[in-house]
């Protein structure tokens, strides 16, 4: 299963949903991460965040969604529509899932303050990947309704 984490820049988090999701997923699924307008760059807290978490970073860019290496089966849009944000739509046929985080790249105050927001996305996104990842694993071909719902219950969750 082939997972598209996407949001506008993939600067922030879904480059930490990528990264994150790619550590603790079992053999046969995978995760990529892409924005419909990229940065062009992976930002920098992000990687230190994902190292002080002993995650791989090797390999993270910021990439569009129009060079994704595999097809997607699942896509899950990671902006912030209660922020304003506009989420990108991706048309594909595939079950989606809106799971909204503030964006940590416009947290602004001290050092301090900027870590903690990049902290709290990490955190909302760790927790939903752990129960995506806790699913049967067949239960997007056999009950693909009850999939979708359970997609859409996960984007409620916080740490």
């Amino acid at each position: 299963m082939n997972v598209l984490f996407l949001c506008t820049g993939n600067s922030c988090r879904s480059i930490l949903a990528e990264a994150t999701f790619n550590a603790l997923a079992p053999a046969g699924m995978r995760a990529m991460s892409a924005g419909s307008q990229p940065a062009g760059y992976v930002h920098p807290r992000s990687l230190a965040l994902l190292t002080r978490e002993r995650i791989v970073t090797e390999g993270l860019h910021s990439k569009s969604w129009d060079a994704l290496p595999a097809t997607p089966d699942v896509v899950i849009t990671v902006c912030a529509s209660a922020a304003g944000e506009t989420c990108p739509v991706y048309l594909s046929p595939v079950p989606r899932a809106h799971w909204g985080v503030d964006d940590p790249a416009h947290a602004t105050g001290t050092d301090a303050e900027i870590d903690a927001a990049f902290e709290r996305a990490y955190r909302i996104l760790r927790t939903r990947i752990e129960a995506f990842l806790a699913l049967p694993r067949d239960l997007a071909e056999t009950d693909p309704a009850a999939f979708r719902s359970e997609l859409a219950r996960i984007g409620t969750l916080m740490p």
